[in-house]
């Protein structure tokens, strides 16, 4: 990389900078995206300045970078936080390791790895050496050095306080004298606390450290020159094809027997199951977690075999993908029978966060399935890795665009307003207490409803009121940094109904147990909100 040393330095020690000044004791909001961002902007600003240009493919991922950074500060719910948090990450680094290149597309699992050790090994040395070669190239060149260099004196600031630190700490133990004085000369420049601002200096310069590793990392070995396994298989074939035959084959005859049992008992409806001790709902929960299990490991053991297998002549090759098309198909029809297990265990209980997750990624490893005989079949065996990035990153999408928390809200009114038919109310309006604030507008819409009968619209309303108390006892400050627009739209939501729920009255112990008198006589516990 031919840019000035101390203009690189100077933007990754601002930006360690403003990490601190957006995350030091404040929580998760807009502080993430703007970090980012700003990161991703002095990076490109960096490369480009340097005469380097990205490679078309690779700025195919900034759309998925935008995406998710923004779903950051929009959405709430824990694991739609979490999954915007890793994709936005990982769509940063590749970037990093295929800004020159763009072959991401084409990367497998062994290029992943290989790629993340190589990220990690430059974010550890290269800066080090950095300044040293940059000099030495110009001293060769004949290029003659600034005559003012800033480098020296902050380096030199920066080794050398914490040196005074420690000396200084040691002195004023030694002496009362001194130790009064340099009190007041550290209440004279205002520093309430030495060693949290020299924490904070440390981890500003380990971050900058750190970023100038992946910016260096990007301007050289980010050309994708050459891929894993490219040109030959990175696993050369040994597995012969008549034991791979056999075992797939008797994997695919146990599946068809159990595909034929299903067929006669579970898809032909509930009156053909007699399971004693088990009600319906107990069966499908049961069966569910194991036909998922059974359809991952299948997946994992089919494309073993696939890149295992020699395959020397097109009968071969036809008979191993027939095998794996077989196979494929079969666990979609087990896939579509743990989704109506699913469904069953849902009706008779309702949805929950972990059965809203299960619904997608079922979904999605259908699609997944789908795909992957039809790259065995086309023989881009290579493309597989994409494709299961391709169903994590549909997977991450689907969730905050779906709106979990919200799902879950109008999911289990509406069912519960249908149970109405039978005069029954048994709304689990105590899970809604232990939702992200992604659900109250939800919430809120339901219990504004005027169709809502009356006995849901109370128990929506003591959950609100239960909600809205927890607000008002909260003394959490929240600054800019920390905006988050699920938790300003709760608010606005919160307040929109705030003269509804007067009739809610909060009977306020002191061991956080709060019970809700509704206007019926009706009481609600609210002790479950604060178990989330």
């Amino acid at each position: 990389m031919k840019t000035n040393p101390t203009k690189l330095w100077i933007i990754v020690f601002a930006l360690g900078w403003l990490f601190d000044y957006l995350f030091w004791k404040q929580a998760p909001g807009v502080n993430f995206a703007i970090f980012a961002t700003a990161c991703l902007t002095a990076a490109f600003y960096l490369l480009l300045s340097d005469g380097l240009r990205p490679n078309h493919a690779s700025l195919s991922l900034l759309p998925f970078f935008s995406f998710f950074a923004a779903v950051t500060l929009i959405r709430a719910e824990p694991m739609t936080s979490f999954l915007a948090y890793i994709f936005t990450l990982l769509t940063m680094s590749l970037l990093a390791v295929s800004y020159l290149g763009g072959r991401w597309v084409r990367y497998t699992f062994a290029d992943y790895l290989g790629r993340a050790l190589q990220l990690f090994g430059s974010v550890l040395t290269r800066p080090i050496g950095f300044t040293s070669d940059t000099r030495k190239a110009q001293a060769e060149a004949g290029i003659q050095p600034a005559k003012r260099n800033v480098w020296p004196v902050v380096r030199g600031i920066i080794i050398a306080l914490p040196i005074i630190a420690i000396f200084a700490s040691l002195l004023a133990s030694a002496d009362a004298v001194f130790s009064q004085r340099l009190t007041d000369a550290i209440d004279w420049l205002n520093i309430d606390n030495l060693p949290e601002l020299i924490f904070r200096l440390v981890y500003i310069v380990v971050i900058g450290y750190g970023l100038a590793g992946v910016v260096l990392h990007a301007s050289t070995e980010s050309k994708d020159e050459k891929l894993a396994g490219e040109g030959s298989p990175f696993i050369q074939p040994f597995l012969g094809h008549i034991e791979s035959t056999i075992v797939l084959g008797s994997v695919v005859a146990l599946f068809l027997a159990f595909v034929v049992i299903q067929f006669q008992y579970f898809f032909g409806g509930t009156t053909n199951i007699h399971i004693d001790g088990f009600t319906y709902a107990e069966y499908a929960r049961r069966g569910f977690g194991e036909l998922v299990a059974v359809a991952f490991f299948a997946l994992l053991m089919l494309l073993t075999f696939s890149a295992i297998t020699k395959r020397e002549t097109e009968t071969q090759r036809k008979i191993f993908s027939g095998l794996g098309v077989t196979l494929v198909a079969l666990l979609l029809v087990m896939l579509f029978s743990a989704y109506q297990r699913l469904g069953l265990y849902e009706a008779a209980y309702g949805f929950s966060r972990l059965r809203t997750y299960t619904h997608v990624f079922l979904i999605w490893l259908g699609l997944l399935l789908v795909v992957t005989i039809a790259l065995e079949i086309l023989r881009k065996e290579r493309m597989f890795t994409f494709a299961m990035l391709v169903a994590g990153l549909g997977f991450a999408m689907t969730l905050p665009i779906l709106n979990v928390d919200a799902f879950i809200v109008n999911q289990n009114v509406q069912r519960e307003i249908r149970a109405q038919a039978n005069d029954s109310v048994d709304l689990d309006a105590y899970y809604f207490l232990n939702l992200s604030d992604d659900a109250v507008p939800a919430l809120v819409k339901a219990y504004q409803t005027p169709s809502l009968p009356a006995p849901v619209r109370e128990k929506v309303g003591a959950s609100l009121a239960c909600i809205q108390y927890a607000r008002t006892i909260d003394d959490r400050k929240y600054s800019w940094q920390s905006f988050q627009f699920s938790r300003s739209n709760a608010d606005k939501a919160l307040a929109s109904i705030k003269k509804d729920l007067t009739g809610y009255v909060i009977d306020k112990n002191d061991d956080y147990s709060n019970i809700v008198t509704t206007p019926s006589g009706e009481e609600f516990s609210c002790s479950s909100y604060y178990y989330d």
